[in-house]
């Protein structure tokens, strides 16, 4: 019997999605508001994060699990060091951390590589096939809003080595149900997907603090100069 494991992940991660899409960096993001520090930030922890995705799916990419889906194309860790060279200057390494979220979340990557390299799929599902589905837009969105020229900063949403986005998430999707896995598997890899949605919310979270701060300056700021501006006219 065939198992659509690529169905099943789709609709098993529908809540995780949009409660995803609800957080409120995420929010913002899709509104056209994004502040540059924050976005860095984001960078450098997706930096840490696909660092060891890549790594264990390289790691096993003879495991019978991973084998179908293992697409060197898909890889992110040079596209984000061009970027966080743009964000961070040349000694960007000395100057990124991976923040207490990405520190769980790259412990749990790294966990599972290890113990249950199936659970890997989750992981890169969630990830790669986002990132392919959203890219564009984001990319667009990123670029207005903090004023981006060319692909400056954005190398992360540019795929350059897969020539049709639709057609490989096409050939994704079949390669995902190729993988010979039973019922139990992928009710494991399903419940791992939602964990990767939760992990990526918590990494998202700690990024409204940075917008909440700053909305905060800007209120301070314009009452400030309100009360400049009232005290002026109120001696002349």
């Amino acid at each position: 019997m065939s198992i659509n494991l690529a169905q099943q992940l789709r609709e098993g991660t529908t809540k995780s999605h949009s409660m995803a899409e609800n957080v409120g960096f995420v929010k913002s993001f899709l509104s056209g508001v994004v502040d540059k520090k924050s976005y860095r930030k984001l960078v450098a922890n997706l930096y840490f994060v696909y660092v060891a995705i890549e790594e264990q799916m390289s790691a096993n990419q003879s495991n019978p699990f991973i084998k179908p889906i293992y697409f060197q194309e898909l890889n992110r860790k040079q596209s984000l060091e061009e970027d966080l060279n743009y964000y961070y200057g040349h000694n960007w390494q000395d100057n990124i951390r991976p923040s207490e979220a990405t520190q769980i979340y790259v412990r749990r990557i790294h966990e599972i590589g290890i113990n249950q390299p199936e659970l890997l799929i989750a992981h890169a599902y969630t990830r790669y096939m986002g990132d392919l589905s959203g890219g564009q837009i984001l990319k667009k969105i990123a670029k207005n809003a903090m004023h981006l020229s060319d692909d400056d900063g954005t190398s992360f949403y540019n795929f350059k080595y897969i020539e049709d986005d639709n057609k490989f998430k096409k050939q994704y999707r079949n390669q995902l149900n190729q993988i010979p896995i039973n019922e139990n598997q992928i009710a494991d890899i399903v419940a791992e997907a939602n964990v990767a949605f939760t992990l990526n919310m918590k990494v998202f979270q700690e990024l409204n603090s940075n917008i909440i701060k700053i909305m905060a300056m800007l209120l301070i700021n314009a009452i400030s100069n309100l009360k400049i501006h009232r005290n002026f006219f109120r001696t002349s």
